[in-house]
């Protein structure tokens, strides 16, 4: 436990037989579940796993899962509601089987998916299991050891003590990050934090394909969590549904690290153009849901507006294009009709903006 909160740390793996026992080994004595996700490894994961919760020792500390008969009383109809709604969903997550050696003390919980459904999946499982068991504050750490555990109390602390609802490492803020990140992915990483910040609201996010994260029993109750993208999109639409649902966020400095054994399976220039289409829909998920539907705010049309002038505006900029190509003058009503619509699209897109990190401001802490 930290600061008498229960902790549980989910662990995806995928073909991580070099690094996982390390990972496991190193563990923090505070975390009460360390929850190890295989994602249908093709290598020997399985079997190191097994061979650590044969000789780990139990935690001492009893877990029970939430029953759903626990709520009973004449005004509890809607949290009934959502005990029954949570053993419902079930179905959605991957199929998977869970593996204690003792399900209540056991410090070690391994579930081993069915067929490979990617990282997202397997954190999204993990998450599962910790909801469902009533955890304070869930972490993830990769498998293939590129997280500092030493640094797994300060990403946790601020879920405890201070009541934020999720808690993400940042690298970019490193003085080390220029040198110790490989080029290729700081490049990519900006760019998609750059694309993050539109399309969640946290607009002072930035490393947003950090993996080293800790969220907030509520902040798990608050989302869908079997609608987690389930590849390596998960961070950024994990900040999209997490600002719908009016979450909190901090960010803590972490070390970068590489070039400690892992084997990257992410293929950068292949994953942004996946990623920049997730975060494309979800920009205007956010803006539909949560400024129309739960909470209206005049950002939402402003938003539109400055969509529908702007492809009003494209066949007139085309137009003018051809015709100064061309060497022939322009309609003047041509040129007022673009200025106008360019002009009116932009102020309207940067009205939108400024209100738009207005209104998200309370919801990241510094």
């Amino acid at each position: 436990m930290l600061y008498n909160k229960t902790v549980a740390v989910v662990i995806p793996a995928y073909n991580e037989e070099t690094q996982i026992g390390m990972v496991i080994e190193t563990m923090p004595a505070f975390v009460d579940r360390i929850i190890v996700v295989n994602d249908c490894s093709k290598d020997g994961t399985a079997a190191v796993l097994q061979d650590i919760m044969s000789r780990y020792p139990d935690s001492g500390l009893a877990i029970k899962k939430i029953s759903a008969d626990r709520q009973s009383k004449r005004y509890s109809r809607a949290s009934q509601l959502l005990l029954e709604q949570n053993e419902l969903e079930k179905k959605y997550f991957t199929p998977a089987k869970t593996v204690s050696h003792n399900e209540d003390k056991g410090r070690i919980v391994l579930i081993n998916h069915l067929k490979n459904a990617g990282v997202g999946a397997s954190i999204a499982s993990g998450y599962k299991w910790c909801k469902d068991h009533n955890i304070d504050c869930t972490a993830v750490m990769a498998g293939d050891g590129q997280m500092d555990p030493d640094e797994l109390e300060s990403i946790c602390a601020p879920v405890i003590r201070e009541n934020i609802d999720y808690v993400k490492g940042n690298r970019l803020i490193h003085r080390s990050s220029w040198l110790a990140i490989p080029k290729t992915r700081y490049f990519g990483n900006s760019i998609l934090s750059i694309l993050t910040k539109v399309a969640s609201g946290y607009w002072h996010v930035s490393d947003t394909q950090t993996g080293y994260t800790a969220i907030s029993n509520k902040a798990l109750n608050s989302i869908p969590l079997y609608k987690i993208y389930r590849k390596y999109g998960m961070p950024n639409d994990m900040l999209v549904k997490l600002n719908i649902a009016f979450c909190t966020v901090k960010e803590v400095e972490i070390k970068p690290i590489y070039f400690v054994g892992e084997k990257s399976k992410m293929k950068v220039w292949k994953v942004i153009p996946t990623i920049s289409g997730l975060l494309f829909r979800s920009f205007f998920k956010r803006l539909w849901i949560k400024y129309l539907f739960r909470d209206f705010h005049p950002l939402f049309l402003l938003y539109h507006i400055s969509f529908v002038l702007g492809i009003l505006a494209v066949p007139f900029g085309i137009k003018l294009l051809r015709l100064v190509i061309n060497g022939q003058p322009a309609n003047p009503i041509t040129i007022l009709a673009f200025v106008f619509l360019a002009i009116s699209g932009l102020q309207s897109l940067l009205f939108a903006m400024w209100m738009d990190i207005q209104d998200n401001e309370r919801l990241y802490k510094n």
